[in-house]
């Protein structure tokens, strides 16, 4: 046998279009966490509530839940390019509002509820045009890269995804202690600038959009959906990862967690928050190497029982650097269930329903990142922040459970 027989690890990468799309991934994930980290803070040295927080979360999801269908229905019917940059504009347009509500000249003409008003309705705008990017950023990815190396560009497009979400978070904390707040808020107008440069460089041919007879919306929206509930691997795949983020996640109120508990800062919460994604992008880096689809739905139970877990773990922390640990754990195990999850959305939807499957994916994944967050604040205000955080690790768990059980002819697919 031959050496051309072997996996090239950089093979996604050699592709023009898909770096773009990788950078601009890692560019926008890392601007908008780290505007979303120095708000949070704003937001709670302001009001020190906890739902303060969550509202943060609800305010994106609400529209995204109500949008992303309907984005995802688009998607497959338009440029997927010209829609990731008319949402980009959205976005931008999003943050320069933000600092704007925060100069002196306009905080002293606001009341409190007026300037909080202001803050949630520009989340819901910025919310609104996530429901238009997440479904067609998503549709557009295998239409960059040829069937044979779906597994390799989910795993940079993640290691990408995850190194933003390292970045963000890790220099937030000290942007803000730096520059400050307003200026933290240029930089990320500047950051997103750059990103709509990257998505006009990706895809400079054609994009494949749907031949099938025009449906109407209910129809188009029930197709993906059939599909989704049809295909038991994509639906519990999406189901695992949604009550593993919806329950388990803690991002939300790590400034609770950096302010009263740890005592350690503003600098203490951009290590804290770059924790998870520290985890995620080293075991990312091994599977590069070492794909986790072989014994895809094995690996992807082991992994979100490792979730809960970890959580558990860090919820009765006391000690700074084991809570570390505990959510770089966290980002770790995750990290194997989106590669999995990423390889089998990209396998199994036929073109034509990429956008809406998408959609659906998003809505009970990517949504619950922020009504998690939401729940997580609540809950944090009904129980106490411990407590909230060991019940999500407690539910994931159970989840995990039901799952397996349902699930278990899974064990035997491969994906590739």
């Amino acid at each position: 046998m031959t050496t051309d027989n072997r996996v090239d690890t950089y093979a996604s990468l050699r592709i023009p279009d898909f770096r773009y799309f990788v950078m601009n991934s890692f560019l926008i994930t890392a601007t908008l966490l780290i505007q979303e980290v120095v708000l949070g803070y704003e937001l709670y040295k302001i009001t020190h509530d906890p739902l303060s927080l969550g509202l943060v979360g609800l305010a994106e999801a609400l529209p995204f839940i109500a949008l992303s269908l309907f984005g995802g229905h688009l998607a497959d019917r338009r440029d997927k390019k010209r829609i990731l940059q008319w949402s980009l504009l959205v976005i931008t347009l999003g943050s320069v509002i933000l600092y704007a509500v925060f100069q002196p000249s306009i905080v002293g003409q606001l009341s409190r509820t007026a300037q909080l008003a202001t803050i949630y309705g520009v989340l819901m705008l910025i919310g609104t045009a996530k429901g238009f990017y997440s479904p067609a950023s998503s549709s557009l990815k295998p239409f960059l890269v040829p069937r044979e190396l779906y597994a390799n560009s989910a795993t940079w497009s993640s290691s990408f995804w995850q190194t933003g979400a390292i970045i963000g978070p890790g220099v937030a904390g000290f942007i803000y202690s730096g520059l400050g707040f307003d200026n933290t808020l240029l930089v990320v107008i500047g950051l997103l600038v750059v990103c709509f440069v990257l998505i006009t460089l990706v895809s400079r041919k054609p994009v494949p959009v749907s031949n099938e007879p025009v449906q109407g919306f209910r129809e188009s929206l029930k197709e993906g959906f059939r599909f989704v509930f049809k295909t038991q691997i994509v639906l519990y795949a999406i189901s695992l990862d949604l009550f593993s983020v919806l329950f388990g996640g803690v991002v939300a109120i790590l400034p609770i967690f950096a302010e009263d508990i740890l005592k350690v800062g503003a600098e203490g919460l951009g290590f804290l928050r770059a924790s998870p994604s520290i985890g995620a992008v080293l075991t990312l880096a091994i599977m590069t190497r070492f794909p986790p689809i072989h014994n895809a739905w094995r690996n992807m139970l082991l992994a979100v029982a490792g979730f809960g877990v970890a959580t558990i773990i860090f919820a009765l922390s006391t000690n700074f650097y084991l809570s570390l640990i505990m959510l770089g754990l966290t980002g770790a195990f995750d990290s194997v269930s989106v590669i999995i999850r990423q390889t089998i959305m990209q396998i199994f939807p036929p073109d034509h329903l990429r956008g809406r499957v998408a959609a659906v994916n998003g809505i009970f994944v990517s949504s619950s990142n922020e009504i998690g967050a939401f729940e997580s604040g609540l809950m944090a205000r009904l129980f106490g922040t411990v407590p909230s955080v060991l019940l999500g690790g407690a539910f994931t768990l159970v989840a995990l459970v039901y799952i397996y059980a349902k699930s278990k002819a899974l064990l035997a697919v491969k994906l590739m």
